[in-house]
């Protein structure tokens, strides 16, 4: 085994984490839906995605590291919000505390002198970096605009904004 048991067992816990981080985004994402944002409602399923892409990072590393992959079992994701800004401050937060969890399994690989481990997570410190951000900038836009104005919101998100491709774009490509 390349992974001690306590490593592996704090990454099975962050399989479990990034699955439900990847449920609460599919929850935001309906909630968007049914607010009639398809653009916000896109851009969160995408983001559920990518979460579920990073749960399967870490089962890979696992099964790569000879480790014994044990997918926890994951809350249901917070069903409901008030507004565009409670759903996006909530996005946020996730964020925040998926970056502390990567941060303490990071700390603890360079602690046992796991070299694979670290390399293999720097890319997660990377990606939190980009998340955080992305985040921060919707949720500062989100506030900005109001209720009323989640249109300009859903404009910048066609355009392209937060990293993703101008619609039209996309659409060419696919």
């Amino acid at each position: 085994m390349l992974i001690s048991k306590a490593l592996n067992s704090a990454i099975n816990e962050q399989i479990g984490n990034e699955l439900a981080a990847s449920n609460q985004y599919v929850a935001v994402a309906v909630y968007f839906d049914g607010e009639g944002l398809p653009l916000l409602a896109k851009h969160f399923y995408k983001q559920a995605s990518e979460e579920r892409a990073h749960a399967m990072r870490f089962v890979k590393y696992l099964v790569d590291a000879s480790g014994d992959v044990k997918i926890p079992a994951i809350p249901a994701p917070r069903p409901a919000f008030k507004s565009a800004t409670e759903a996006v401050k909530l996005a946020l937060d996730s964020e925040m505390k998926v970056t502390a969890q990567i941060n303490g399994l990071m700390d603890r690989a360079i602690k046992e002198g796991d070299h694979l481990a670290t390399n293999e997570l720097e890319w997660f410190v990377r990606e939190q970096r980009e998340e955080v951000t992305s985040m921060d900038t919707l949720l500062r836009m989100v506030k900005r605009a109001g209720e009323a104005g989640l249109f300009h919101v859903e404009n910048y998100l066609l355009s392209g904004g937060l990293g993703g491709e101008p619609e039209a774009e996309a659409d060419a490509e696919a």
